[in-house]
């Protein structure tokens, strides 16, 4: 019995030092958190009143999982953020290359959109302003997860599944009956709203689809316990959070739901299971039925239900799958030159004599808002480079964009990439707001309003065809 502990613990050993050779092209995983709550008083981002942070509901993570199949690592990696600028994420991959000898276009960094975090984005429309305090905070304790995970590298089998939980997924932008559609900042009436009144008379339909599936890549110590889950839903968020209150929304709930749900380490020493959970193509999702309305809940009630609702299905998925030992992993990165939205003369002028509006303190005065985001679009650089990501574990295919994609965009890229298990996450490497495909912008509404929708009208198509041919390029 002596000798099989002292070769379990010479294991062990090897698997947590960076660089031991695995002896073969053995799949291994690790995973890791480390903590990026904010301190109070701090801004939190995610809503268009000022709000301070009062307490902590619960604790902001980065979740982190690096897989190596024996010749290429790679890396996936979870922040209970809103988003994250783009340098921040430049910043953080150049770090991990540094510490573990990971390539940048091998890190996938993404933010989950929860409402009720910190502010990672800083100065969004300056490209070249330094980092502020809490993005370099951000910055450090993502490269810590990846560092940790790549440390506790460890023989592993490999999993993909899906399960469809559509009774949380509703699209949030409907056609009204004629003249019940308000007017917009811009004192024009859109096609399209976005979260009109519960049970409205007024509503006639959703004008686009919903994605009912998570999909989930997931790790296992070899017919043992679970080392890591990656999955990708499409529920922009839950909220019902108090005032003041910082939150990792039903992201962190469900992580926490499926943690309790798995065997606990067999002691102190062992690395705990990490679940991560990514946002979908959620840009035109959220979790009101609009149709019918619904109970009214307590604060976090809802996402608590929601959140171990999917954890709880997820856990019952992963009892059907098919374990494997040996697979490929590949990554591909690339940015793509776009311009910005454009801004007519005539919308410019509005905005600026718009921006003149004296506003009392505490009062949201959307039109004034709204004039200031297109003056700060005016201002910027015109082009801007986005980041396009796609990892492949085996046959799992993990595309990924800068932006909140709509549900179509999601559904068309299951359907088209090469890959037989394929799903799409939002918010990765930077954050530039909003995707409507070309059918949605002709409809209007907040998603596709200047400063929502940072891009120009062909964006969506060139993303979605360039993220396809990366995923074929990764085929083996």
């Amino acid at each position: 019995m002596m000798m099989k502990n002292l070769s379990i613990l010479f294991s062990v050993t090897l698997c947590s030092l960076p660089w031991v050779s695995s002896g073969g092209e053995e799949l291994r995983a690790g995973a890791a958190t480390s903590n990026i709550t904010p301190a109070l008083g701090v801004p939190i981002i995610g809503n268009f009143g000022r709000q301070l942070a009062a307490n902590v509901h619960d604790e902001l993570h980065v979740r982190a999982l690096v897989v190596d199949d024996g010749k290429k690592k790679v890396a996936l990696v979870v922040c209970d953020l809103l988003g994250i600028r783009g340098t921040v994420s430049v910043e953080a991959r150049k770090r991990i290359r540094e510490a573990t000898g990971i390539p940048e276009e091998n890190v996938l960094i993404s933010a989950t959109h929860t409402h009720s975090a910190g502010d990672a984005l800083g100065h969004r429309y300056d490209l070249k302003a330094p980092l502020t305090d809490y993005q370099q905070f951000v910055v450090s304790r993502i490269a810590d997860a990846v560092g940790i995970a790549d440390r506790r590298l460890r023989p592993a089998e490999v999993a993909s599944g899906k399960v469809d939980i559509p009774e949380h997924v509703f699209n949030r932008r409907w056609s009204m009956k004629e003249g019940t559609m308000p007017s917009n900042p811009f004192g024009k009436i859109d096609k399209a709203k976005m979260n009109p009144a519960v049970a409205s008379p007024n509503l006639v339909d959703p004008v686009g689809p919903v994605d009912p599936t998570l999909s989930f890549v997931a790790f296992r110590e070899p017919g043992g316990r679970l080392i890591s889950l990656f999955a990708a839903y499409s529920v922009h968020y839950i909220g019902g959070v108090k005032f003041g209150d910082i939150s990792a929304d039903y992201f962190g709930v469900f992580c926490g739901e499926l943690g309790k749900l798995q065997p606990q380490p067999p002691d102190a020493a062992s690395p705990p299971f990490v679940a991560m959970l990514a946002n979908g193509t959620s840009g035109d999702i959220n979790n009101v039925n609009f149709r019918h309305g619904g109970p009214k809940f307590p604060a976090y009630e809802k996402m608590l239900m929601v959140g171990r609702d999917v954890a709880g299905k997820v856990d019952g998925a992963l009892k059907t799958v098919e374990w494997k030992r040996q697979v490929e992993v590949d990554a591909r990165h690339r940015v793509v030159e776009l311009l910005r939205k454009p801004v007519d003369p005539e919308l410019a002028a509005w905005a600026e004599e718009t921006a003149k509006k004296e506003v009392p303190e505490g009062k949201v005065d959307m039109p004034k808002i709204y004039a200031e985001r297109v003056l700060s679009i005016v201002r910027a650089e015109q082009k801007i480079g986005v980041p396009l990501h796609f990892i492949r574990i085996g046959e799992t295919g993990i595309g990924a964009m800068p932006v909140e994609v709509f549900a179509e965009t999601g559904l068309e890229f299951r359907k088209a990439a090469p890959l037989p298990h394929s799903f799409m996450i939002s918010m990765a490497h930077d954050y530039l707001g909003y995707l409507p495909t070309p059918r949605q912008l002709e409809l209007g509404g907040y998603e596709t309003w200047p400063g929502t929708n940072h891009l120009e009208p062909k964006a969506s198509a060139v993303m979605l065809d360039t993220l396809l041919e990366m995923a074929r390029q990764t085929k083996p």
